[in-house]
């Protein structure tokens, strides 16, 4: 499908590209839809690739201008699926949400950070001090959380 491989050439990084020319390439590219694909039967296509596109749009242009940044977040999908996977494995239930919420949101890192070499290394060199003051406020934040959710149950108490 034509429309398709313009959009993927678009898309395609080169280091000659930035966000403000693909992004102008893509909307060439969907104007040019709306210009080509203008038949009844093609209607719903041009339509779903349009919204489809600028349900993306704010994000889908910022790799270009920032190397460090992937141009997908699949490896990320990937992660979360392994951890709630793992999550769901060890506990048998198969909502994580009140697993995160109860620990918050940074125990998922736990599982890859307990899989790294130099773990340890890396721990000693944090002061018994700030270990104390981070372990303060992260407490302090959990609480919060569990407040809520006290008083959700039995607001009067």
């Amino acid at each position: 499908m034509d429309p398709i491989r313009r959009i993927v050439f678009a898309l395609e990084p080169a280091k000659d590209k930035s966000s403000s020319t693909v992004r102008k390439e893509m909307e060439a590219i969907l104007e040019w839809l709306w210009r080509t694909y203008d038949r009844d039967t093609d209607v719903s296509m041009v339509k779903n690739v349009t919204s489809y596109t600028k349900g993306f749009w704010k994000g889908l242009f910022s790799c270009y201008n920032h190397g460090h940044l992937p141009r997908t977040n699949n490896d990320l999908e990937r992660f979360f699926r392994q951890t709630k996977t793992r999550h769901r494995r060890m506990t048998g239930r198969r909502s994580w949400n009140e697993y995160i919420l109860r620990n918050g949101e940074y125990v998922v890192l736990v599982d890859d950070a307990l899989q790294q070499e130099d773990l340890t290394n890396r721990l000693s060199l944090v002061s018994y001090e700030n270990y104390k003051q981070q372990k303060e406020r992260w407490n302090n934040r959990l609480n919060e959380s569990v407040l809520r959710r006290r008083f959700r149950k039995d607001p009067l108490a």
